[in-house]
């Protein structure tokens, strides 16, 4: 998603370069990229409109230690990207204000929750679990939200120690400043942007999002972490 713009990048291309979204495909996670070097199972998703177009751009990376999946909510997978950041990155800050796993399950759960609601205000079709399709294509099951792009991605970034968003938000809940955590990590951690975008995109969509609010404002607005975790202890179920 573009920063300051607050739309997806097939949005910018389109506007911009008059890019139809039927020539449109992305390739999505989860994937960690040490674990891609080091030659450990890892799945890709790549999502388009064109079903047989984007099986064949899917063909050229399956290998050994790349499984590949063929999606064609082109819009949804990008929205649950963006959102798996904001998510993971106050994962982070949970951490660093040493929340326990208890508390992590129960917060990435609701944020799962959080998460599948925002996107079917968007039209994201299979936002359940438990049910399946016929995948003609494949004569296995149809993807559903607990599939790798959705669910599989949200539990990696907010989990694994080689998530740059978690790293981030590690550190906010330790007391850095933003600016601080910026040049401490010398990467780039989407979520920060991200919270902003989804938070001016919501005003429109009003979706309930008081999980990603509250990270927007612990980033953004200088609400503290320890004030803005409690305002979500109380939304948790």
């Amino acid at each position: 998603m573009l920063p300051k713009e607050n739309i997806l990048l097939n949005e910018y291309l389109n506007r911009q370069f008059n890019i139809p979204l039927q020539n449109y495909f992305a390739v999505l996670g989860p994937c960690h990229a040490e674990e891609v070097a080091a030659e450990k199972l890892s799945y890709l998703t790549f999502s388009g409109t064109d079903v047989e177009t984007t099986k064949k751009i899917a063909a050229y990376f399956t290998s050994p230690a790349i499984n590949t999946v063929v999606n064609d909510d082109i819009l949804g997978v990008q929205y649950a990207a963006v959102l798996k950041n904001i998510y993971a990155l106050g994962a982070g800050i949970a951490h660093g204000l040493d929340y326990g796993d208890n508390f992590q399950s129960v917060y990435i759960a609701n944020c799962a929750d959080e998460m599948a609601a925002f996107l079917r205000s968007f039209g994201a079709e299979h936002m359940v679990v438990g049910e399946h399709e016929a995948n003609l294509a494949t004569g296995g099951k149809s993807a559903n939200y607990a599939a790798s792009v959705y669910l599989g991605d949200l539990l990696v970034t907010c989990y694994s120690l080689y998530s740059r968003n978690r790293t981030f938000g590690n550190m906010i809940g330790k007391g850095y400043s933003v600016k601080a955590a910026q040049l401490e990590l010398n990467m780039v951690a989407e979520g920060y942007n991200a919270a902003k975008c989804i938070y001016n995109i919501n005003k429109k969509i009003k979706a309930e999002m008081p999980i990603a609010e509250n990270i927007y404002k612990i980033l953004w607005d200088k609400l503290t972490p320890v004030k803005g975790f409690e305002a979500i202890e109380k939304v948790l179920i």
